[in-house]
């Protein structure tokens, strides 16, 4: 469900040229390499990185970054760096600094698959020398942290488990609104360990049960962090830096879907809001990489 899919008739070769073609001389040409950009796969981009280091000698990345500027600049960067390291990247940026920003930690922790966070993990290591879960125990606490960790163990299930789906709401419904009190571990345990193909299964299910939806109950039950990890678990979620992000990481996984949820929640489509929110080439890129209006 992207809106970004590998390119056809892909010539890392031919790319890089367009690439040099664009960069060369007075004047940068920046249609050309955001059309080029957002319209290849990351694995893609990372082959034509290579082909462009093989014909001119000079890292790409650093190429771009001369010529470019502002958000565009960064935007154009994220969509070069490899999926995992600029996860990984992004989820170091969010612990060192002043405060945790708790929604990058949302974020990529709940909708990453099991084998993406093995891979971050190893990758956060490598570049920044300490462990992703103690860095992130050291900055959480409680509940909320009990549920990140879970989701680091990168053991989410694949798939839809038909068998447990009504034990799951059942017990959704019985930790939740059938007795006084939350049972958060039950909610945590559940969540934190089936897919989301599954999990909206059981929030079907639990809707039937409990005449609610199961967002409205976390709503009514839990509070702050917890609560916004337990509803970014559940389904997909402007500040540019979020903005840039979620485009970045979602253009080729699910941002059809993503489109379809901000336009249910906002009324709006997401392409007309990055209309009206962003502008110049920086708007252009994040429109392609969009896809489309609704």
């Amino acid at each position: 469900m992207g809106s970004v899919r590998p390119y056809v008739n892909f010539n890392a070769k031919h790319d890089a040229e367009i690439l040099h073609k664009a960069m060369k001389g007075i004047g940068t040409d920046e249609d050309a390499i955001l059309m080029l950009l957002t319209a290849r796969s990351n694995d893609q981009r990372q082959q034509i990185k290579a082909a462009y280091k093989k014909a001119y000698g000079k890292d790409l990345v650093s190429a771009l970054k001369s010529e470019l500027g502002g958000l565009f600049e960064s935007l154009i960067v994220a969509l070069m760096t490899p999926s995992v390291l600029y996860d990984a990247s992004q989820l170091h940026k969010a612990l060192k600094g002043a405060g945790t920003e708790d929604e990058v930690l949302i974020e990529i922790l709940a909708s990453r698959t099991g084998e993406q966070i093995k891979e971050i993990t190893k990758v956060y290591k490598k570049e920044f020398g300490g462990k992703l879960e103690k860095d992130i125990c050291g900055d959480t606490s409680g509940h909320y942290q009990r549920l990140l960790v879970i989701l680091l163990q990168g053991s989410r299930e694949e798939g839809v488990d038909e068998e447990k789906i009504e034990k799951d709401a059942e017990e959704l419904y019985t930790a939740g609104e059938g007795k006084f009190g939350t049972d958060e571990e039950k909610f945590i345990t559940i969540l934190g360990n089936r897919s989301t193909e599954h999990l909206r299964k059981v929030f079907d299910a639990y809707k039937k049960l409990s005449g609610s939806d199961i967002e409205d109950s976390i709503k009514g039950e839990t509070t702050g962090n917890l609560e916004n990890l337990l509803l970014a678990v559940g389904k997909t979620g402007t500040d540019d830096g979020t903005l840039m992000r979620v485009m970045v990481t979602r253009s080729e996984v699910d941002m059809l879907d993503i489109r379809a949820s901000f336009k249910k929640m906002y009324g709006q489509s997401l392409y007309t809001t990055i209309q009206e929110d962003t502008a110049g080439d920086y708007q252009k890129a994040l429109l392609y990489l969009c896809g489309g209006n609704d």
